[in-house]
């Protein structure tokens, strides 16, 4: 029997303007956790597609068990035992927990759904491997944390032993990612062969036994995490060296640009409490301001309500000394708020526009973009082509390219240039580096540096807590829905956050 499980030779895949995979081979060894490494659309996600069937690629054969097999669509890969959690979770909103770990596998007697085993064998899974979820509501009500269980559960549900990991720790809190880290392990030890997509150099070293480079669709190389530093893997991956720390200078903090006085915002997934608390809070001009805190403790929808996309209860927010409280999405934004937001499908991009009219979603009725009520497209496709080269966003035909087509990261870099060439005096920054390479970090973290020197304010949300201590000037963390404590990252520890985001200490008060 072959030395491995999966074996992809020779694998091409093309897209109009652009050749996602070039030649490229994985081999995947039985028990062992796989890294596939490189930058936002070097065309991992693209590979690990063509074994899950969701591609089919131009030339190249792939193996399993040294058998070559047909992979046409995802029925084939789950008949193989191949399983896969995408970046994007492929999850019904309206449908519940339950109904969608067991959609497409149900356990039927006599035509009858047999729902009340199909239960009991989520519930065995879920308390095996430490995955808690409600299966009783429905997957909107739910934190993106949450619809992660539901995804890695749909896997085991199906009993497959190949799990292809697309970015699974993107939206993840850092408790949250150690269990999965676990997790991995234990599914390695049980003999399950895993294929794991990352930008996270340090997830790559903690847990991988070895990992695959791949740059601009083609392959790079394969090496034992054992024989590699992070710096080896960074420039392998980016084809130069990588700064991995923040390079700033003092924060010289000025005017309130937005001021936050006792809001209170509900909750979608529980009536009757409030998912935040008369939260009050001030960001000013040359700061970056963090909330940090753990997922579905009420930073999302306190953001929320700052751009306009949640409506308030209670309590008043000013916006360079315009009450905004009950200003429309637009008017916050030509006030004066750029919004990078934590959804990108939902709340960021109209998927099947092209790339360039996202670009100028919020500034299409400018004069600049507009001329007598038509849109002037060349200036339109000018400005496009501009923020692609300066921000890389790599599509296959530029501007015109429909957005949907794009790689997860690529797509992020675009909703940052957008937001930061508008220049507005509050950026609201959600989860930025979400899903992007070391390269594009390292070029966000200096671009939100640089607006904060340039007398911006960055208001930044984020779940990565080495992003929080390096990037901020001032954090503020948030437990069910409340700011419990004020930190300054240089005189704070990592640790002495999570005790707060874990609700264990609370300034102003006692500890639990």
């Amino acid at each position: 029997m072959s030395e491995y499980i999966i074996e992809m030779l020779g694998i091409t895949k093309e897209f109009p303007g652009i050749i996602a995979n070039d030649n490229i081979t994985l081999r995947l060894k039985k028990g062992e956790i796989h890294a596939l490494l490189g930058e936002n659309g070097a065309g991992k996600s693209t590979l690990m597609s063509v074994l899950f069937g969701l591609y089919e690629p131009e030339k190249g054969e792939i193996r399993k068990n040294g058998k070559v097999v047909k992979i046409k669509n995802p029925n084939d890969a789950t008949a193989l035992n191949i399983g896969m959690v995408h970046q994007h979770f492929k999850l019904v909103d309206v449908f519940s927990v339950l109904d969608n770990i067991i959609l497409g596998s149900e356990t039927t007697k006599f035509g009858f759904l047999q729902k009340k085993r199909a239960k009991e064998k989520v519930q065995a899974l879920s308390e095996k491997y430490g995955l808690k979820v409600d299966l009783d509501l429905k997957v909107e009500n739910i934190t993106v944390g949450m619809q992660q269980r539901v995804e890695i559960l749909k896997m085991l549900y199906r009993e497959n032993e190949i799990l292809i990991f697309d970015e699974p720790t993107a939206v993840l809190t850092p408790g949250e990612i150690d269990e999965l880290m676990e997790i991995m392990r234990s599914f390695r030890n049980e003999g399950k062969s895993i294929l794991f997509i990352t930008h996270k150099l340090s997830e790559i070293m903690a847990v991988c036994d070895r990992v695959t480079v791949l740059r601009k669709g083609k392959y790079i190389g394969t090496v034992n995490t054992s024989d590699v530093t992070k710096q080896e893997l960074s420039q392998m991956m980016v084809g130069r060296p990588v700064e991995l720390t923040v390079q700033k200078k003092q924060a010289m903090p000025g005017e309130v640009i937005l001021k936050a006085e006792n809001i209170t915002v509900p909750s979608k997934r529980q009536r009757n409490k409030p998912a935040v608390k008369n939260v009050s809070f001030e960001a000013r001009s040359g700061e970056i301001l963090c909330i940090a805190g753990i997922d579905g403790n009420g930073q999302t929808e306190l953001v929320n309500a700052i751009a306009g996309i949640d409506k308030t209860t209670k309590g008043k927010i000013t916006l360079c000394g315009h009450d905004i409280t009950s200003a429309s999405i637009r008017q916050r934004n030509k006030l004066g708020i750029s919004h990078i937001p934590e959804d990108r499908h939902k709340h960021g991009l109209v998927l099947d526009f092209p790339l360039k009219d996202n670009l100028v979603l919020q500034r299409y009725f400018e004069p600049e973009f507009r001329n007598m009520g038509f849109i002037r497209q060349n200036a339109v496709k000018q400005y496009a082509d501009r923020l692609i080269l300066q921000y890389d966003v790599r599509s296959g035909q530029g501007g015109e390219t429909i957005t949907r087509a794009m790689s997860g990261g690529n797509q992020q870099k675009a909703i940052i240039g957008r937001e930061l060439d508008r220049n507005m005096p509050l950026i609201i920054a959600v989860q930025p580096t979400r899903g992007l390479d070391v390269g594009a970090i390292e070029y966000i973290h200096s671009q939100l540096v640089k607006k904060r020197d340039e007398g911006k304010a960055v208001l930044l949300v984020s779940l990565e807590l080495d992003e929080v201590m390096s990037v901020s000037d001032r954090i503020l963390v948030m437990h069910e829905g409340e700011i419990v404590g004020e930190f300054d990252p240089k005189t704070t520890t990592v640790s002495e956050l999570g005790l707060y985001m874990a609700g264990t200490k609370k300034q102003g008060g006692t500890d639990q």
